[in-house]
């Protein structure tokens, strides 16, 4: 599966995910899987495109999977957002001093 960064976050339970280890730190698929009503095998593949996309880290510890955010993969998003505010924000600058000059 080839997805990107945003298409995955465009799901409102991937968003969530993220939101929630964010807010608690690591956390075990267990614990992710209990706050959402969707079935674990769901919320398993949830997680899944999440790794793919580099968001979340996982670790094995004994029989638990647990999750963190992947920085890297944040830190690349954050980057590409910013890159394209600095884009758009030369563009209306160029714009308003066109129309100042008119």
């Amino acid at each position: 599966m080839c997805m990107d960064t945003f298409t995955a976050l465009a799901d409102p339970t991937r968003r969530n995910i993220i939101e929630m280890i964010a807010s608690r730190g690591e956390l075990s698929a267990r614990e992710i899987s209990d706050n959402f009503p969707t079935s674990p095998p769901a919320i398993s593949q949830h997680l899944k495109v999440l790794r793919e996309v580099k968001l979340l880290r996982m670790e094995k510890r004994a029989q638990k999977r647990i999750y963190s955010i992947d920085t890297n993969g944040i830190s690349k998003m954050e980057n590409w957002l910013a890159t394209m505010r600095r884009m758009w924000d030369e563009r209306f600058d160029a714009l308003a001093a066109y129309l100042e000059e008119g």
